[in-house]
C-alpha cells in the first residue's frame, strides 16, 4: 500500500510531534498564512507535497564554521 497523498488535521499535528497544536493550524487557515491545505465539504485535508514544501521554506541555513573550537589536543589551531 502506497503512502497517503493527504493528511488529516490530526495527522500533521503529529507529524510535527505536537509542537504545533490544532488551534494554531485553524489560526492560520483562517489568516491564510502556513502550509497549503485543501478543503472538501467539511473535511481539511493537507497535501504531503505542500508540507514538504512548506517544511522547506521555513528551513535555517547555518553557516559551516572553518574550524572547531578544539582542533587540536593543545587547543591551538592547525595551519592549513
Amino acid at each position: 500500500m502506497s503512502a497517503p497523498l493527504f493528511l488529516t488535521l490530526d495527522e500533521v499535528v503529529a507529524r510535527y510531534r505536537n509542537q504545533i497544536s490544532e488551534g494554531t493550524f485553524r489560526n492560520w487557515r483562517c489568516k491564510r498564512i502556513g502550509p497549503s491545505f485543501i478543503k472538501i465539504g467539511k473535511a481539511v485535508l493537507y497535501p504531503l507535497d505542500e508540507l514538504d514544501r512548506w517544511d522547506r521554506s521555513n528551513l535555517v541555513s547555518c553557516q559551516r564554521t572553518r574550524f572547531l573550537p578544539f582542533d587540536d589536543i593543545k587547543g591551538e589551531r592547525q595551519a592549513d
